[in-house]
Formats: C-alpha cells, structure tokens, sequence
C-alpha cells in the first residue's frame, strides 16, 4: 500500500510538471431507469448525451421503492451491472448489486420504523433483462410482470448486452 502510494505522489508530480492529463477510471456508458416513465435510458459519459431510449416493464403496477423480499417492486438507487450472462428463459440477464450498502440502510432504517415485518428478508437477484420468447408484447403493453427486475424487448437487451461492460452504473428512479 505505500508502494502504490509513493507511486502515485511520483505520478502526480510528473504530470504536474507537464501538460498530461490523466483521467480516473470511468465507464462510456451509464444507465438511467424512471419507473414512472417506463423507461431505460441510455447515457454516453463521454460525448454528455443520452443516446437510446427503451421501454421497459417492472414488478409490481405500485411502482414505489422495493420495501422487502416478495413485494415485486423494482428497487431505486445507484447500482452497478456485477454480471451477465445468456438465460433460458429471458433471453439475456445483466444483474445489479442490489442489495447494497444503501439498500441494507433503507431497509433497516423501514424495519425500525415498523414499514415492514422485523423478520422481513431483504431479496436479490435483480437485473435488466429480456422477455419469454415471443411475448415481447408485455412491453408494448406495459404489462409489469417481473418480480422486481428492470424488463424490456430481446431485441433491446441483446443490444445492451453487448454494449454495456461489468461495473456500468445503473441509476434506477420512482
């Protein structure tokens, strides 16, 4: 650790002395989802534009927050795409971090306030992800269907997937 951070004064110093400029890790892309719009939008971080707009379904039609495991609300925060992988039923799957430390703060802090039931369990497994083959319909419909997650078209998802690396940050709000 102090090797990296003697490295790093050198480093500073260098390029303070010179006109480099060295940018911190960052991500192209960035994902921004409004529930109350139906809506994944697609942030370019470079270029500082939005570059696609997707439809997307839900859980519950009670589009607040997710409060706890079971309640199929889709949760709100700043997460981050962990993996991806093909899936058998919905086409592709790209999962977020939830829960997180922000998660776990909300729903301890709902406990202590009894919103929910004190052995209530948290949940997991939420993702962006695909369709039962053929029935990309229920996004045309806006039917929320999930049982908590971010849902939108194959053809939508297979692009996303492509696109969007491990760690890109995913925005989900009411």
């Amino acid at each position: 650790m102090k090797r990296l951070l003697f490295l790093l004064i050198i480093v500073s110093l260098f390029i303070s002395s010179t006109s480099f400029i060295v940018a911190t890790p960052s991500y192209k892309y960035s994902v921004m989802i409004i529930k109350s719009r139906h809506e994944l939008r697609l942030y370019d971080s470079v270029s500082g534009s939005w570059l696609a707009t997707y439809p997307a379904v839900f859980g519950n039609n009670d589009l607040g927050d997710k409060m706890m495991q079971g309640d199929r609300k889709t949760p709100e925060g700043i997460f981050h795409i962990t993996y991806k992988r093909i899936h058998e039923k919905w086409d592709r799957f790209m999962a977020i971090d939830y829960p997180n430390k922000e998660s776990y703060e909300k729903f301890n802090r709902r406990k202590e306030q009894g919103l929910i039931p004190i052995d209530a369990k948290i949940g997991g497994d939420i993702g962006i992800h695909g369709t039962w083959p053929n029935e990309d319909f229920a996004i045309d419909q806006v039917q929320n269907w999930t049982e908590g997650c971010i849902s939108t078209k194959n053809k939508y998802v297979q692009e996303l997937f492509d696109l969007l690396p491990l760690g890109t940050r995913v925005e989900i709000r009411h």
